[in-house]
């Protein structure tokens, strides 16, 4: 008994116990002040200052304990990996969501935790106080901020047919046979595999069927026959695997002309983005959106180039 509640492991239970309880009210304050996103809004304090904040909270039952550096990284990573596995049990995170948010997490923890040791080897209750009040009033300060964000992702292919050989797989394409590339898309994430549309022209239904059947709905907004396609999506699924903390908005295919019997293909994606910092998210979310890009443009490029 002595063991399961000793310091070591009351820096494990105490700092997690910490982190629900500070999710929890965040969560509360935000669906109670700005209602956003599908799913909610989860903030810049959620993956920073709370992860922070534990950290610190572990090194005070761990003080006595006199340390090493390593020893205190290697008990961060494992209190990082705790945290993960409580994300995927009380809030049902997928596997590529736990991936996505794993370096962030043990990061802000280990950086917590050496600041805590710094800090309780001062044994100055004053400054401690102010350091923690400060913490809490940027969390609470971001919890009732509002928080949106919007990019677009652009990438560019050249394709060796005209216009007008590409046109009818860029409207819809056939069933995508190849082997997934992308290294996310490999351990779980949801891939593109083909597109169905109900009608050439502006209003028409489109579809964007994904690997694990899960469909976009869109529809058509610009139908310039060889030249653009411009669809908004008007349903996507929700799903732990991304998502429920992006939304797809609009999607366009640009194709210009080169004049020498070959054309550049132009795929652009808006979207808005439900999870923050955007300065490390928006890093996951372009890359995951070009690879969606690639993987259907080469496609496409494979079947007009088909003799």
């Amino acid at each position: 008994m002595k063991k399961i509640f000793s310091p070591r492991n009351r820096g494990y239970l105490f700092a997690n116990a910490f982190s629900i309880t500070a999710i929890g009210f965040s969560a509360w304050i935000i669906n109670t002040w700005n209602h956003e996103g599908p799913n909610g809004t989860f903030i810049f304090s959620e993956f920073i200052i709370i992860p922070f904040v534990m950290g610190m909270i572990s090194s005070w039952f761990w003080q006595k304990e006199n340390i090493s550096s390593r020893q205190l990284i290697n008990r961060s990573i494992l209190n990082g990996i705790i945290t993960i596995v409580l994300s995927a049990m009380f809030l049902g995170e997928g596997i590529v969501c736990l991936i996505i948010v794993s370096p962030l997490l043990i990061i802000c923890i280990s950086a917590g935790a050496f600041a805590g040791r710094s800090m309780f080897k001062e044994d100055n209750s004053t400054l401690n106080s102010s350091i923690f009040a400060a913490l809490f009033l940027v969390f609470i300060t971001d919890s009732i901020s509002e928080h949106h964000y919007q990019n677009m992702v652009s990438d560019q292919l050249v394709i060796n047919a005209t216009p007008d050989k590409i046109w009818k797989n860029v409207v819809a394409f056939e069933h995508i046979k190849e082997e997934n590339k992308y290294w996310l898309f490999k351990v779980g994430m949801p891939s593109p595999v083909q597109s169905t549309v109900t009608g050439y022209h502006v209003g028409a239904g489109r579809k964007c069927i994904f690997s694990n059947g899960y469909v976009f709905d869109e529809k058509i907004v610009t139908y310039d026959e060889n030249e653009n396609l411009t669809f908004d999506v008007t349903h996507q699924p929700r799903d732990p695997e991304i998502m429920g903390h992006i939304d797809i908005l609009r999607g366009q295919f640009i194709l210009k002309d080169n004049g020498d019997g070959t054309t550049t293909l132009t795929g652009n994606s808006w979207y808005k983005l439900y999870v923050f910092p955007t300065w490390y998210y928006d890093i996951w979310a372009k890359s995951i959106t070009r690879n969606v890009h690639w993987r259907v443009m080469e496609h496409i490029k494979e079947l007009s180039e088909a003799k």
